[in-house]
Formats: C-alpha cells, sequence, structure tokens
C-alpha cells in the first residue's frame, strides 16, 4: 500500500480534484484488474483508449484515477489527477510504486535493430561471471540471476518492468541489463528509470507497419540517449550510418566503437570459423564462439559497456572467451557425420539475412554451398520482403522461400510478395515451400557435404503463430531432426 500523495510527487500534474490524502492499495493501467483501492491510470494505447473505460473503474471502486483528459461526470470519492501524458506518468508511477528500483541498480539499456538480445545477455552474463548477481529483460528470456521468467515482449509495460527489477533488488543484484525496443521507446515504456548506460548498435529497415517511416522508427530509438541523464554513459556504432547522430542530444557521456576506424573500444577479426572467431579488442587477443563480423560488432560493444559500468578490464577480457551464443542466435548444427552443417537465426530483417549469409561464406568460402530458408512475418511491413528475398537469393547458392509467423495473413501471398525480389538470375535458384516444416527438409534434403543451411527468422521463439493462434513449432528441433536423416 503507497498513500496516493507519495505517488504523485513522482509526475508533474496539471490538475486535481478531489482528496490527495488517501491509501492506494494498487496500482493498475489495465482496467480489467481494477479493484476497490486501487489508482488507475488511463492510457491512450495503439489499439484502445483506456479513457473509455473510466466509467467502468469508478464502477469497480478506483479510489483515484489518473488522465489526460477528465470524464464528464466526475464521482466526489474518486480523485482526478489531469496529466499531460499518461503514458509518461505511468512510467514514473510505476518506478515509484515499486521503490524506484532502477537507482539501485547498474542498468544498461540496448537499443539498435539488431543485435540487441545478444548485447544485453552478454553483459548479464559477463557480470554473473565475474561474480554479481544481475538480472535481464530480453526478447528470449527474463532472468533475476539465475530464475527464469519467461516473457512474450522484447520490452514489458512499465509496472512489469519495475516489478521485475525490484525483484532484481531484493535478491541482491548489482547489475541489469534490458533491450529497449522503438516501441518501448515510443511508448514511453522506460519513462521514469534511470539508467548507468545505453548502448546503440544498428538501424536497418524495421518495424516500419508501426512507425511509418524510417525517419520516425530513427528518433523512437533516438529518444532513448535523449533522455540518459548526464551521469549515464551513451555507447555507440560509429560503423553505422546514423550511430554520430543518435547521441547527438544525449546528455551522457559519450564513447563509441568501431571495426573499421580509431574508436574508444576498436575491434579486428583475425580468423573466423564457424564455431568461434579470434578477435583483437583494443589491441588484446580473444578467443570467442560467436561467428561473424555482426557478431564482432556485439562482442565489441558489450566488452565496452562492460568497462563503461564499471567491471574489471582484465577479467572482462578473459572471460569475453566464456561467452557463448544466445539461443537461436547463429546456433549451429550437425548431421551424425558431420559432414552437413545447419544453423538456425533469428535473422528477420534484410541486414540482418545480408550478415548471417556472409558471416557464413567468409567461412565456408566455395568449399560449400550455401541454402538458405526465409520468410517474413505476416501483419508487418511488406515492405521488406522483397528485400529479404533478394539479399537472400543474391548471396545463397539456392534459396527455399516459406512461411514465418503468416499471423491473420495467407502465407503463400506473404511468398508472392517475396518472389516479386527474385531476378531472372535468382529465381530458378529458389523454391517457394509453404509449410515451413516441409521446406527444412527439402534444403537438408538437397544439401551434399560441405554445404551449410541456414534457417532464418524464428530463432529462438518455438511457435508459429496463425490465425491469432500459437502452434508449437520449433526451427531448432525440425534442423536437428532433418539433419539425424542425413547419411
Amino acid at each position: 500500500m503507497r498513500s496516493l500523495a507519495e505517488l504523485l510527487s513522482a509526475i508533474t500534474v496539471e490538475e486535481i480534484i478531489g482528496v490527495e490524502d488517501k491509501p492506494i492499495n494498487s496500482l493498475q493501467s489495465d482496467s480489467r484488474k481494477v479493484s476497490r483501492g486501487d489508482l488507475f491510470v488511463a492510457v491512450r494505447g495503439v489499439n484502445v483508449d483506456a479513457h473509455k473505460f473510466i466509467p467502468l473503474v469508478t464502477l469497480a471502486g478506483a479510489a483515484a484515477i489518473v488522465c489526460e483528459e477528465l470524464p464528464e461526470r466526475l464521482e466526489s470519492t474518486v480523485t482526478y489527477i489531469r496529466v499531460a501524458d499518461s503514458a509518461v506518468a505511468l512510467g514514473f508511477l510505476a518506478s515509484q510504486w515499486w521503490g524506484n528500483p532502477s537507482r539501485k541498480l547498474k542498468l544498461v539499456g540496448v537499443t539498435g535493430t539488431n543485435g540487441k538480445t545478444t548485447t544485453a545477455t552478454l553483459i548479464y552474463e559477463m557480470a554473473r561471471l565475474q561474480g554479481f548477481k544481475a538480472g535481464l529483460l530480453s526478447t528470449v528470456c527474463n532472468y533475476i540471476d539465475s530464475e527464469a521468467v519467461p516473457t512474450n515482449q522484447t520490452t514489458p509495460d512499465p509496472l512489469t518492468i519495475n516489478e521485475l527489477l525490484h525483484r532484481m533488488v531484493v535478491a541482491g543484484c548489482s547489475y541489469a541489463s534490458m533491450e529497449v525496443s522503438s516501441h518501448a521507446a515510443h511508448q514511453h515504456r522506460i519513462a521514469g528509470l534511470t539508467f548507468a548506460g545505453g548502448v546503440f548498435s544498428n538501424l536497418t529497415r524495421d518495424h516500419l507497419d508501426y512507425h511509418k517511416t524510417f525517419d520516425a522508427y530513427l528518433k523512437a530509438k533516438q529518444s532513448f540517449f535523449d533522455l540518459l541523464p548526464s551521469s549515464a554513459f551513451a555507447l555507440t556504432n560509429i560503423d553505422d550510418k546514423v550511430g554520430e547522430v543518435m547521441v547527438q542530444n544525449t546528455r551522457a557521456r559519450r564513447y563509441t566503437y568501431s571495426l573499421r576506424t580509431q574508436a574508444d573500444f576498436t575491434c579486428r577479426i583475425i580468423e573466423s570459423r564457424l564455431d568461434g572467431t579470434l578477435l583483437s579488442l583494443n589491441g588484446h587477443e580473444v578467443h570467442t564462439l560467436f561467428t561473424g563480423r555482426f557478431n564482432a560488432y556485439n562482442l565489441t560493444a558489450v566488452y565496452g559497456a562492460c568497462l563503461l559500468v564499471g567491471l574489471d578490464p582484465e577479467k572482462t577480457l578473459i572471460d569475453m572467451s566464456r561467452l557463448v551464443p544466445v539461443a537461436g542466435r547463429f546456433q549451429t548444427f550437425h548431421s551424425p557425420s558431420g559432414a552437413v552443417t545447419g544453423i538456425v537465426d533469428y535473422a528477420h530483417t534484410p541486414d540482418a539475412v545480408v550478415n548471417v549469409i556472409t558471416a557464413i561464406r567468409d567461412v565456408v568460402g566455395t568449399r560449400g554451398n550455401i541454402i538458405t530458408v526465409v520468410g517474413a512475418g505476416g501483419n508487418r511491413d511488406k515492405g521488406k520482403r522483397p528485400i529479404m528475398a533478394a539479399e537472400a537469393a543474391r548471396l545463397s547458392d539456392r534459396v527455399v522461400l516459406t512461411s514465418d509467423n503468416p499471423r491473420d495473413e495467407v502465407p503463400e501471398e506473404i511468398i508472392r510478395d517475396m518472389e516479386a525480389g527474385l531476378t531472372d538470375e535468382t529465381r530458378p535458384r529458389t523454391l517457394s515451400i509453404a509449410d515451413r516444416r516441409e521446406a527444412i527438409r527439402t534444403a537438408i534434403a538437397l544439401a551434399a557435404p560441405g554445404d551449410v543451411v541456414l534457417v532464418a527468422g524464428k530463432g529462438h521463439e518455438d511457435y508459429q503463430e496463425i490465425h491469432g493462434v500459437k502452434h508449437h513449432f520449433d526451427d531448432r528441433e525440425v534442423i536437428a531432426e532433418a539433419l539425424a536423416a542425413v547419411k
């Protein structure tokens, strides 16, 4: 229980109607969860404006309501708090409700199109390798030290974020890392959090179904750095075309990382294999279990963030060799004889597809063929579909176009959108098979000794979403089963 006055001290209020000195049993933004004595925050969402549920939460016994627009009828038993932006207010209220847990942790946020999960996860792992308790908020799974907490969002809502951060504090965590999605930044889900630092990976076309324009997408990512305090660090990839733009307005201390030029944290690839890479980080050679130039960027970001957040530099270098790839991120599988290799990766943007295939080609060279299985999600940016197919076909020897998560769309229509990116040269090397299981099996059947089969798009996901229903489907299970049958 908290007092309303205590909670309101965390936000900027434009108008209060009613008694401010009253106890609050719970903080809610979901009208269905409101009960007597609760504080309800009416947020204007993407699909639903919670202001229309104010009469219902009043009947449910809400003690106070935070809103941007007062209802026509005011109840004398309810305190109404008018604010400029309810979403921002919710973030600060949630933080206040849980005792501002982010202030008690060294919290690092990671944003960008690709690499968020890997970078955030490895920062968390690095802290634990050095003997600290740590927490993680990520696409794959949330962790409170060693306790796994399942998730279905890249960045949860403010109430969930702060509850998890509070649990981390109670568990004795000193460090935490989290993915910061563009949706979360735009919807102010990270409002009220105190970050020790922020990391920018890269920016390529994604989520334009939501943001509509690339510039809007960029600005959503940039807003995270704009809000960082002067006590924080902002670590940016200056090899990316918007790397410097991303941090141009930040008050945080700016640091850079690069594989191409002089920076605060530099990396050079010395040797690449499918099962690892020898890197030079700021002049120190490090053997890693990661493959590809894109992972070299991720590891450089991890190295820089760990040093900036206060972890031991020498131990950090040593422990880089102990880090292991995140589930569904360049995860390798082999046939019983080892002749055919399968790789499952979350690559679901054109740039990510290019990165993964290029990484494979750098190792395989001309000694084997690359067969890529790739689809595109339904109810998402249609503009990237032909681009993904074009890049996959350009860089692979064979391509199988298939379904991903079709959601409410017809898989065959999504595939037709992808086929528009094929040319007269690449079309004969491309098959279209809507059934994803059959597509993977076909790709394995086409593989000869020395070939690599890449299954891109879903990575760690263990389901397919079809017409709003999630069905169990795990690329890793299917490719392992198909490879086991290879003679």
